[in-house]
Formats: C-alpha cells, sequence, structure tokens
C-alpha cells in the first residue's frame, strides 16, 4: 500500500503544539515561534487558495459537481 493511500492519523501538528507548555520558553524563543507559526499560516493559505482556485478551474471545465 502506497503511503498516500494510508488513512491519516488522528490529530497532527497543529494539535500537538496547541497543548504543549510555554513555560520553559524565553521571551525571544516564544517570539521566533511566532514568528514560524505566521509563516505556516501564510504557507498553508497560499495552499488553501492555490486548491480553491483549482477547484473553481474543474467546475468551471466540467461543471459543479451534484451532492
Amino acid at each position: 500500500m502506497d503511503e498516500d493511500d494510508r488513512p491519516r492519523p488522528r490529530g497532527d501538528a497543529a494539535s500537538l503544539l496547541g497543548g504543549e507548555l510555554l513555560d520553559s520558553y524565553s521571551r525571544n524563543e516564544l517570539n521566533a515561534r511566532i514568528e514560524m507559526l505566521e509563516q505556516e499560516i501564510a504557507r498553508v493559505r497560499a495552499h488553501r487558495d492555490k486548491a480553491t482556485a483549482h477547484m473553481a478551474a474543474a467546475e468551471a471545465l466540467f461543471g459543479r459537481r451534484q451532492q
């Protein structure tokens, strides 16, 4: 079985990050973490927008899927 065919594990990195204790981080480490997370949010939004555009192009070409 290809890896892409396997079911996704429950939870993800974002949910793990959300539960992590932050007490041991310095202010500089927290600032660096915020910057990294903001960059990740931008990356995810760009991917979402690309997927939305792809879906819109497919619907324009083939018509809207019946649900």
